[in-house]
């Protein structure tokens, strides 16, 4: 079964970096957060990834 708070936080962080709005970001982050408690080492490491592009359009 694959992990659905993962698959989640991976589309409010697409949706974070298309709209830039700071609604979507908080709520990309909020869902990595969640995500991250339950996820494997190599989810873990996307999310980690995730949460950089999302400090990055934060910054612009």
């Amino acid at each position: 079964m694959k992990n659905k708070l993962f698959q989640e936080a991976r589309g409010f962080v697409n949706q974070a970096i298309t709209s830039q709005k700071e609604h979507d970001i908080a709520r990309a982050k909020n869902s990595l957060s969640s995500a991250f408690a339950n996820s494997t080492l190599a989810e873990q490491e996307q999310l980690s990834e995730m949460q950089k592009e999302l400090k990055q359009i934060e910054m612009l």
